[in-house]
Parts: C-alpha cells; sequence; structure tokens
C-alpha cells in the first residue's frame, strides 16, 4: 500500500504513534513526528528518517507552530493522524475532580479539534486530495463504568470526525476515525499492571480472537484510511478491536 506525500503523525514518539510513523514512511511519505517528549519523538524521526516537532496538543499557538513547521520542512501536507492521548480517568461521575475532567478533555478532545483547525486550513490553502484520521477508542462507542471524562472525550471524536467530514468533503478532504480496542501499548500495559491484570487475562476479556491487538495493526488501519485504497471513505469509525464490542 502506498501513501506518498507528507504524514502527520501526533504522540508519534511511542506505542500507535510511533508504528503508525514507521507504517507510512514505509508507504513512502515523508514523515513529520509530533509529540510532548522530545527524546522519544526524535528517536522515532530518526528511526524513519523524518522530522520531529516538539507539540503540547493542548495549545492552539503550539499546534499551530506543529503544522507551520511541517510545512516550512516539507512544503505541505498531505495526511495526519491525530493520535495523541492520555490514559483514562478511574473515577464514577459523583467522585470525579472538575480540573481532571477538563484535562483529560483537553488532551483527548480539545487537541483533536486544535489540530482538525490548523491541518485542514493547510489542506484548503494548497488544495487536492487530502486524508485525516483522528484516534478515538472502542469507548467512543460503548461506555465504561469508572470512566466519564475519557468516555465522554472519545464519544466526541466520533462527532467532530463527522463534522470535518461534512463540511470539507467538496474540498477532497477525508477525515475518519479509527477505534482501537485492548492494543499492547506502553499505557494499557501500565494500566493493566496498575490492576494487577495479566495479558492473558486481558486479552479473553477485551477480544474475541483471545489476543490484544498491536500498534502495528492500528497503525495499518489508519494508513489505509489515508491511501487511495480507501478513496470513497469518509466519516467513518473503522473500529479495530478484535470483535470486543459485538460481544
Amino acid at each position: 500500500m502506498r501513501a506518498t506525500g507528507v504524514a502527520l503523525v501526533t504522540g508519534g514518539g511511542s506505542g500507535m504513534g510511533r508504528a503508525t510513523a514507521h507504517a507510512f514512511a514505509d508507504a513512502g511519505a515523508r514523515v513529520v513526528v509530533a509529540d510532548l517528549d522530545a527524546e522519544r519523538g526524535k528517536a522515532v524521526a530518526g528511526e524513519v528518517g523524518g522530522h520531529f516537532v516538539h507539540t503540547d496538543v493542548t495549545s492552539p499557538d503550539a499546534v499551530e507552530n506543529m503544522v507551520a513547521e511541517t510545512v516550512a520542512h516539507y512544503d505541505r501536507l498531505d495526511y495526519a493522524v491525530n493520535n495523541a492521548a492520555c490514559p483514562p480517568d478511574r473515577t464514577r461521575i459523583v467522585d470525579l475532580d472538575v480540573e481532571s475532567f477538563r484535562r483529560v478533555l483537553d488532551v483527548n478532545l480539545t487537541s483533536v479539534l486544535l489540530c482538525l483547525k490548523y491541518e485542514i486550513a493547510q489542506m484548503l490553502a494548497q488544495g487536492g486530495p487530502a486524508a485525516v484520521v483522528n484516534i478515538g477508542s472502542i469507548r467512543s462507542m460503548r461506555a465504561q463504568v469508572g470512566s466519564p471524562a475519557y468516555t465522554a472525550a472519545k464519544h466526541a471524536i466520533i462527532g467532530l470526525t463527522r463534522t470535518a467530514a461534512l463540511e470539507y468533503a467538496e474540498a477532497g478532504i477525508r477525515v475518519n476515525a479509527v477505534c482501537p480496542g485492548a492494543i499492547d501499548t506502553p499505557m494499557v500495559r501500565k494500566a493493566r499492571t496498575e490492576r494487577g491484570e495479566s495479558e492473558a487475562d486481558m486479552a479473553a476479556r477485551l477480544s474475541l480472537l483471545g489476543r490484544l491487538g498491536t500498534p502495528e495493526e492500528v497503525a495499518q488501519a489508519s494508513l489505509w484510511l489515508c491511501s487511495p485504497a480507501s478513496s470513497l471513505v469518509t466519516g467513518q469509525a473503522l473500529v479495530a478491536d478484535g470483535g470486543y464490542l459485538i460481544r
């Protein structure tokens, strides 16, 4: 699968973001890795022969600069995968700290809005077809007890994705979402360790296939949604969860 052009990946320093940067580079794209963690982000940019931009995705100025630096380095922006996120909250609504709720929404939802705002503006300015993928979650589709902020944010990503798809289809900009289930990332491993749950137990609970997904599998879904192979697809939420949601 080919996806030549310039691809921007937020949260590209680890996990699904790192795998996505590699997938696009392997497909022939020039890749910009954006991350708050400069050490990890620079390392991944080096691995894929790309460019690193230090970015706090909750800051409008930082996100605007991220896109501007992408264009300054590579002249254009053809694909964007808005992957940056923070871990879910673990508190029921009555006990929820409002500031913590706002922080989860800022990192998991407001950041996607900011990225869309500046990425699409650039895509409109340069003209031609382009594609954006927002990373949701199975929590975009199904609520979970004790995770109100994360569930709200991930649900909202689907509405934001569909709104952007409606608004910019005529300009040739396709906007879709990928909703991963249990993926073997550092964030998931940390959560599993905190709960004292084995990988096998988590896989049995969250996947019909009896295993966790890999970051590379999610990356391939994002790559497909940005490639010519999905040229008729926009406004969709592609679930990659090993069948969890059909239980």
